[in-house]
C-alpha cells in the first residue's frame, strides 16, 4: 500500500512534505511505498534528491487578479485530477496528506473520487485557499499553530520539521558552523535568510543597513537566494563586516547553529526557527490576500519569540538589531519563548495518523 505526499512549490510546502515521508521510514514505510505529487518548481529536484518518486502535475498557480490566464485553470485543473487519479488508482495509494499550494486541491479532489482518505497540513495561522475548500472532505486537518484561521476542524500537532533539525545540537554544531562560514569567534552572528527563493526587499534592507550601522561590530550570513547571489557578493566585497554570501543552503543545521538571531520572512520556515530556538526580526511578505506571514509572525511576537518589522519600515531594521544584540538576557528570553511553542514530534504524529489510518 502507497503513501501519498501532495507537495509543492516552495521549501513552506515541500519540506513538511519531505519531513512526514522521512518520519514514515522511520517508523517502518519503504522510501519506494512513498509518493510525491508535485509541479516542476523546488520538489522537482528536492523529491528525488531525498530518495522519493515523484508524479509531476502540470497546473500553474490561480492568479488572484482578473486575467485572461486564469480562463484555462479549469480545464488544467480537470486534467490534473484525471492524471492523479489514474496514478492513485495504479500505484495502489491508501492514504493521501496534502501540505497545501496549488497541487492540494487536484490531489485531493482525485483521492476523494478514489474512495481514499485524505489529511491536510497547514503550515500558516491563516489557512491558505486550497487547504479552505478542501477541509470539508479531509479526514482530519493538521495546524502548526494553536490558533489557526480558516480550519473548522484542526488540531494543533506543529509544522512537520526534519529530524536533522528536530535533533539540532546547536552548540556541538556551533565551531564546525563557523569553520563552514569563515567566521571568527567573539561577534555575534545575524543570519538573514528569505525563505527558499530568497527576498529581494530583505536583501536590499540589510546591505542598506550594513552600509549604515552604528552598531557594536557584528557579522552576518546571509542566504540571498540563488537568483540574487551574484549582486549581494558583489555588496558584501566591498562591506566592512564579514557578510557571508550563500545562494542556497542545504545544510540549515550549520546555518542555525551559526547564529544569535535570524532575520527572515514569516513563512513556512518560522517553524524551523521555533525548533532551533532561534530570536527573530521578521519581516512579513505583502503578498497573498489572506496575509498568513503577517498572521504567522504575530503568534511569534505575541509569545515573545520574535519581533516584527513590516516591509515598508525596513529602514528600522539596524536599530531593532542592534538593542537585540545589546540585550542578551532578552534574547534568551525569546528563545525560550520559540521553544514553548515548538512542536518537534509534529512528523512522527502525522506519520502515525497515515499508518494508523490503514489498519
Amino acid at each position: 500500500m502507497t503513501f501519498a505526499i501532495a507537495a509543492a512549490g516552495t521549501a513552506g510546502h515541500v519540506y513538511p512534505g519531505l519531513a512526514v515521508a522521512e518520519a514514515l521510514v522511520a517508523q517502518g514505510v519503504d522510501p519506494s511505498d512513498v509518493l510525491f505529487i508535485g509541479g516542476d518548481r523546488l520538489e522537482a529536484t528536492a523529491v528525488p534528491a531525498a530518495g522519493f518518486r515523484l508524479l509531476s502535475v502540470p497546473l500553474q498557480g490561480l492568479s488572484r487578479r482578473l486575467t485572461a490566464r486564469n480562463l484555462t485553470i479549469p480545464a488544467k485543473l480537470a486534467r490534473a485530477v484525471r492524471r492523479v487519479r489514474r496514478e492513485l488508482a495504479n500505484r495502489a495509494v491508501g492514504v493521501l496528506l496534502a501540505t497545501g499550494g496549488y497541487v492540494a486541491a487536484p490531489a485531493g479532489w482525485a483521492a476523494r473520487s478514489e474512495g481514499i482518505p485524505f489529511y491536510l497540513s497547514e503550515q500558516n495561522a491563516v489557512a491558505g485557499l486550497a487547504n479552505r475548500v478542501m477541509e470539508r472532505w479531509a479526514v482530519r486537518s493538521f495546524a502548526s499553530f494553536s490558533r489557526t484561521s480558516g480550519l473548522k476542524k484542526a488540531d494543533w500537532v506543529g509544522n512537520p520539521v526534519r529530524a536533522d533539525l528536530t535533533r539540532l545540537d546547536r552548540l556541538s554544531l556551533r565551531k564546525e558552523a563557523f569553520c563552514r562560514y569563515d567566521l571568527v569567534d567573539g561577534l555575534p552572528v545575524v543570519g538573514v535568510m528569505g525563505g527558499s527563493l530568497g527576498a529581494a526587499a530583505i536583501n536590499r534592507g540589510v546591505a542598506e543597513m550594513l552600509g549604515e550601522w552604528k552598531g557594536d561590530p557584528v557579522q552576518v550570513v546571509h542566504l540571498a537566494g540563488e537568483i540574487h547571489t551574484d549582486e549581494m557578493t558583489r555588496a558584501a566585497e566591498d562591506a566592512d563586516h564579514r557578510w557571508r554570501v550563500v545562494g542556497f543552503e542545504r545544510r540549515m543545521d550549520f546555518f542555525y547553529s551559526a547564529c544569535d538571531v535570524v532575520v527572515a520572512r514569516a513563512g513556512g520556515g518560522v517553524a524551523e526557527l521555533i525548533i532551533a530556538g532561534l530570536p527573530s526580526v521578521l519581516v512579513p511578505g505583502e503578498f497573498g490576500s489572506a496575509g498568513h506571514q503577517a498572521a504567522n509572525a504575530a503568534a511569534l511576537e505575541d509569545v515573545g519569540a520574535a519581533v516584527i518589522v513590516p516591509e515598508p519600515r525596513l529602514g528600522e531594521l539596524g536599530s531593532v538589531l542592534a538593542d537585540l544584540l545589546a540585550d542578551p538576557d532578552r534574547r534568551t528570553r525569546m528563545s525560550e519563548a520559540a521553544a514553548g511553542i515548538a512542536r518537534p514530534r509534529a512528523a512522527e504524529t502525522i506519520a502515525e495518523e497515515l499508518r494508523r489510518c490503514l489498519v
